[in-house]
């Protein structure tokens, strides 16, 4: 049977926000048969670094408005799918997904990862200016409203979130929030498979031998709970145990400011190609996701939850969102913002390691059934073959 193809479009190439999410759905729809194109624009003067050398994307450059307008222009023009998968309802994304089905009668697929609304105080945002302040935002080289990632913009668009054929979510909060299918994310369980990897010898690599290492490879902002870690290194008080931070932020300087605070305890790892990540992560022995309980974290999927639980790794998290319900009986779950859980936690898996191994083999399995390439392809076969 003739297989369509498939153009994904992320919002902003220069970042992960978006390209991630996008990177999984290729690889699920192309176990599927589908032709995929990766699109997008490039906000910043550089891609994302972890985007594959090897991995074929379309990108023009974005910018604000009244230019943009040439950009989205020419995006159009360059989508060739017969499907359309927006990720975010983002103007940059959606907005064009909206305009080629205006203009072609395409079919679209929204994909909510994240709920946008959240960074900017969800349904408690207003823009309410004096005249004065709009003509400005409007008019002005560097006035607020040329910006495409405005929040009124997004507010906007999400009213529009009904003319999408399709509607794919990766949480049950956003699934309440917006309609449509849960798929939530998987994990190539082929690439982050255990028995590839010695976990002595990736510490010996990566120069950690020496030390009991929780890990969390990702990066760092102050709701996903690093400092409770920290503060919890701080009662626990063993100069063994480090937290190993994997990359660092690319948003902010907030990573130098846990390193001025709680130095003794962090050691920093540079950012790593996806195909390297199994092989950094065999080195961890707890994976740690202190998601603070915020707007935002409700409505996310960590990643770092199924690296640890594909590599058969102890996962020590927090009770928010989608959490507890992921890991299941497999982790090892604490209340948000409690240092002194999570180090009465960090304890009790090193004092008994071998059953927290055995756990972690259990979060193995739950991750090939419930949160695998395969099981986002499943999901996505009977989305698509409703179209």
């Amino acid at each position: 049977m003739f297989k369509k193809s498939i153009s994904i479009l992320v919002w902003n190439l220069s970042t992960n926000d978006g390209f991630l999410r996008a990177f999984l759905l290729k690889n699920a729809l192309e176990k599927l048969g589908y032709q995929i194109e990766i699109l997008g624009f490039k906000f910043g003067n550089d891609l994302y670094k972890a985007i594959p050398k090897n991995l074929k994307i379309k990108v023009v450059e974005g910018g604000n408005y009244p230019g943009f307008w040439k950009s989205i222009n020419k995006l159009l023009t360059y989508i060739e799918g017969d499907i359309v998968y927006a990720i975010k309802p983002q103007p940059a994304s959606f907005g064009v997904a909206l305009l080629k089905k205006l203009f072609t009668k395409r079919p679209i697929i929204l994909d909510v990862d994240d709920w946008e609304m959240s960074w900017h105080g969800g349904d408690n945002w207003s823009y309410h200016p004096k005249p004065r302040q709009l003509i400005r935002d409007l008019l002005k080289p560097d006035g607020a409203l040329r910006n495409p990632n405005h929040p009124l913009y997004i507010k906007w668009i999400e009213n529009f979130v009904k003319e999408a054929n399709a509607v794919t979510v990766n949480t049950k909060f956003l699934q309440q929030r917006f309609g449509g299918t849960l798929v939530p994310n998987g994990k190539d369980i082929f690439l982050f498979d255990p028995a590839k990897y010695n976990g002595n010898t990736s510490k010996i690599r990566y120069g950690l031998s020496e030390y009991k290492i929780l890990m969390f490879p990702g990066a760092p902002r102050p709701y996903k709970g690093l400092e409770d870690v920290l503060i919890a290194l701080d009662r626990i008080n063993q100069p063994q145990l480090k937290l190993v931070i994997v990359g660092g932020s690319p948003y902010d300087d907030y990573d130098k400011k846990l390193q001025q605070c709680w130095g003794r305890w962090i050691v920093k790892l540079p950012n790593y190609p996806v195909d390297i990540m199994p092989d950094v992560v065999a080195a961890a022995d707890i994976i740690v996701v202190p998601q603070r309980d915020t707007l935002e974290t409700r409505a996310q999927f960590p990643l770092k939850i199924t690296d640890g639980m594909a590599m058969a790794k102890p996962v020590l998290a927090t009770k928010v969102g989608d959490i507890p319900e992921i890991l299941g009986e497999t982790g090892y779950l604490v209340d948000p913002n409690s240092p002194e859980q999570i180090a009465e936690q960090i304890q009790l898996i090193f004092q008994y390691l071998d059953a927290a191994n055995e756990r972690g083999k259990k979060a193995r399995e739950r991750c090939v059934e419930k949160y695998s390439i395969e099981a986002m392809a499943s999901t996505l076969n009977s989305v698509i073959s409703r179209l």
